[in-house]
């Protein structure tokens, strides 16, 4: 079944496409968080909010007013880096009162013929507790370098990731009677939403891929489960991170690449 993309995407625009720029623009008027990313960039870098409507007004009047200074001065214009704004999902589910998201993994094994592979990664917690009034970028990112740049990560290292039978034992404890979840809802319900998005993200993009025997790359797979244990689909990387800075990760990293090969 072909899913509709706000099921499971958070509602975005391109900044450097016109149309989508004016309707964002013209969308985003009273008092809500959006956030904002550069397209192919990783480990949070570029990565803003968008909290009030002054700092969206700056946003507007600074892509507005580049184009038009060069445009007078004769000079060539250069749309602005592919980015993207986002709905900001502000009401997560936490892990001990921490914001989290799961990294997953799509394995593109062949492209000729297509053969697909999905894996269990790991869950990403932030450092400390979840405030979505926050301007502070480690409250809101989860992943491990956005997560450096908290005091407490050298203390907290190793509390920041999980491995997925803990996030299970989690859910079935705390949240399986209050919710009326399924038992072990992560490996049954999630996970098979999981494998949906991504099939779907796969589907929608594949029409780009080069077909050549020997062709095939491993793809991060980013999610986020909001507080009705409604599953987010937030965004897919290339040459995700591999690395096994901490005791989960030396577990789940080698068996990750030692399959894909």
């Amino acid at each position: 079944r072909l899913l509709k993309m706000e099921e499971f995407f958070p509602e975005s625009f391109r900044l450097d496409v016109e149309d989508e720029r004016n309707a964002f623009f013209k969308l985003c008027k009273e008092e809500q968080i959006w956030i904002c990313k550069p397209s192919g960039s990783n480990q949070g870098r570029g990565i803003f909010l968008l909290k009030i409507p002054a700092a969206v007004n700056i946003l507007q009047a600074k892509l507005g007013s580049t184009k038009k200074y060069l445009l007078n001065k004769n000079m060539s214009y250069q749309a602005p880096q592919p980015q993207i704004v986002q709905r900001y999902i502000h009401q997560p589910l936490l892990l001990e009162g921490k914001k989290f998201d799961v990294r997953s993994y799509l394995l593109i094994a062949c492209t000729a013929p297509y053969v697909l592979f999905f894996a269990h990664g790991y869950v990403r917690l932030t450092c400390v507790n979840y405030d979505v009034a926050s301007d502070d970028l480690t409250v809101h990112l989860t992943n491990q370098y956005m997560q450096k740049k908290n005091s407490l990560y050298n203390q907290l290292k190793d509390e920041t990731i999980w491995g997925m039978e803990h996030l299970n034992s989690y859910v079935n404890e705390k949240f399986r009677q209050t919710k009326g979840l399924p038992k072990d809802w992560v490996f049954t319900v999630f996970t098979k939403r999981m494998q949906q998005i991504a099939l779907q993200c796969f589907l929608a993009a594949k029409h780009k891929l080069d077909r050549k025997l020997g062709y095939f790359d491993l793809i991060g797979c980013d999610f986020l489960i909001d507080e009705n244990f409604k599953v987010w689909f937030l965004e897919m990387n290339s040459n995700p991170a591999l690395h096994t800075n901490c005791k989960v990760l030396r577990e789940i990293i080698p068996a990750v690449v030692f399959e894909s090969l």
